[in-house]
């Protein structure tokens, strides 16, 4: 499969989606889901699940997406525990605060860049 990180990147870049969104809708037709659907399920993962800068959305988005190609809940935990690790070791967290430097002054990592991380880890297994 040619990569699709940049395309899911672009869509965060461009302000049309949030980081959960840019990475379900840009996979969603690889694991049957209408675009809309996949607007409508991320929609509230942004700015770190429901604005509260926890987890990055790009990765949760990232984990419904594993979810939906693997249908399998061992194989979906465990190939999303891998994406959390390589993200992690890149990174240097998996958290939005931590990632956009709320608190600290230091931004870890841009969001498109975050989305485009999720997104190169997830191809990994699809």
């Amino acid at each position: 499969m040619e990569t699709r990180k940049l395309l899911a990147a672009e869509k965060k870049r461009c302000n049309t989606h949030n980081c959960a969104q840019a990475v379900v809708c840009t996979y969603c037709d690889l694991v049957g889901l209408p675009e809309q659907t996949a607007l409508d399920i991320a929609g509230a993962y942004g700015s770190g699940m429901g604005n509260m800068e926890g987890t990055c959305g790009a990765l949760v988005g990232a984990g419904m997406v594993v979810g939906l190609a693997t249908k399998d809940r061992n194989l979906s935990r465990a190939r999303m525990k891998e994406i959390l690790t390589k993200f992690q070791e890149r990174n240097g967290a998996i958290q939005c605060k931590q990632l956009k430097g709320i608190g600290t002054g230091t931004v870890l990592r841009a969001c498109p860049d975050c989305v485009a991380d999720a997104s190169e880890f997830l191809e990994e297994f699809l």
